[in-house]
C-alpha cells in the first residue's frame, strides 16, 4: 500500500511539475510581450517608463527560472532523487514569497503607475509633431484609432499642441477621427488632418468643430488594464496553487524515500 501510495504521488507531482512548466513558459511569454509590443498604450508606456521595463525583466527571469525548477522537479520525482526534490522545495518556497512581495508592492504603487502613465501621455501629446516618424507617436495614434478615444482625459488635451493650435483652418488628430463602423478596420492615419472647409469664414481651429470622439482614452486604457490585470492574477493565482501543492507533494515523497541513487539521474 505504501509503495502504490508513493508511486502514485510520485506521478503526481511529475504532472504538476510539468503544468508549472508551462506556466512558466507563459510568465516568460508575457515579459517578452511587454518589451516587444509595438502596436497598444503599453508600447507607449514601456518606452516611457522604467517600472514596466523592469518589471517585464522580473517577469522574464521568473519565469525562466520557474521552468527551470519544473524541470528539475520533474528529474527529482521520477527518479526520486531527495537532494533534488529538497532543494526543488527550497526554490519553490522562495519563488512563492517572491510572488507574494511583488503582488503586494505592485498593488500599492497602482496609483503611481497611473499617473506615470497619464504624464507620459499628456507630454506626448504636447510634443507630438505632424509629418514626423516616431514609433510613440503611432503606437498612440493606434491606441486612440482602436480604443475609440482621443486624448488622455478629453480630447480637450490636444489643445495643448502648440503646432495643432496654431493651424488657422479646422484641424484635428487624425487618429481621433469619429469614423463609422465600416471604417473601424481600416489602418489608423497618423498626423493632424485638415476638415474640409464650409461655405463660413473659418477664421481659428476651434476644437468643438473637430469631428472627434469626445471621450478621453483614460477610462478605457484603464477598464482594459483591470480586465487583463484581472487575467495575470488569475495565472498567478492558479500557480501559487500548484506551487504548494508541489512543495506538499515533494515533502512527502522526499519523507519517503529512504535511499537515493544518483546513477537515476541523467548525466549530459
Amino acid at each position: 500500500m505504501g509503495s502504490a501510495c508513493i508511486k502514485v504521488t510520485k506521478y503526481f507531482l511529475f504532472l504538476f511539475n510539468l503544468l508549472f512548466f508551462v506556466l512558466g513558459a507563459v510568465i516568460l511569454g508575457f515579459g517578452v510581450w511587454i518589451l516587444a509590443d509595438r502596436s497598444s498604450f503599453i508600447s507607449v508606456l514601456q518606452t516611457s517608463s522604467t517600472s514596466l521595463k523592469v518589471g517585464a525583466y522580473v517577469f522574464i527571469g521568473v519565469g525562466g527560472f520557474t521552468m527551470l525548477m519544473g524541470f528539475l522537479g520533474c528529474i527529482g520525482a521520477v527518479n526520486e532523487v531527495r537532494c533534488l526534490l529538497g532543494m526543488y522545495f527550497a526554490f519553490l518556497l522562495l519563488i512563492l514569497i517572491a510572488q507574494v512581495t511583488a503582488g503586494v508592492l505592485f498593488y500599492f504603487n497602482m496609483g503611481k503607475l497611473k499617473q506615470e502613465m497619464g504624464s507620459i501621455v499628456t507630454k506626448l501629446i504636447q510634443n507630438y509633431t505632424d509629418g514626423h516618424e516616431d514609433s510613440l507617436q503611432e503606437a498612440w495614434d493606434y491606441v486612440q484609432a482602436q480604443v475609440k478615444c482621443c486624448g488622455w482625459v478629453s480630447f480637450y488635451n490636444w489643445t495643448e499642441n502648440a503646432e495643432l493650435m496654431n493651424r488657422i483652418n479646422i484641424t484635428y488628430p487624425c487618429s481621433c477621427e469619429n469614423k463609422s463602423e465600416d471604417d473601424s478596420s481600416l489602418l489608423p492615419q497618423t498626423g493632424f488632418c485638415e476638415a474640409p472647409v464650409g461655405n463660413g469664414t473659418q477664421s481659428s481651429n476651434n476644437p468643438d468643430d473637430w469631428p472627434v470622439y469626445k471621450e478621453g482614452c483614460m477610462d478605457k486604457v484603464q477598464a482594459w488594464l483591470q480586465e487583463n490585470l484581472g487575467v495575470i492574477l488569475g495565472v498567478c493565482v492558479g500557480i501559487a496553487v500548484i506551487e504548494l501543492l508541489g512543495m506538499l507533494l515533494s515533502i512527502f515523497l522526499c519523507r519517503h524515500v529512504h535511499s537515493e541513487d544518483y546513477s537515476k539521474v541523467p548525466k549530459y
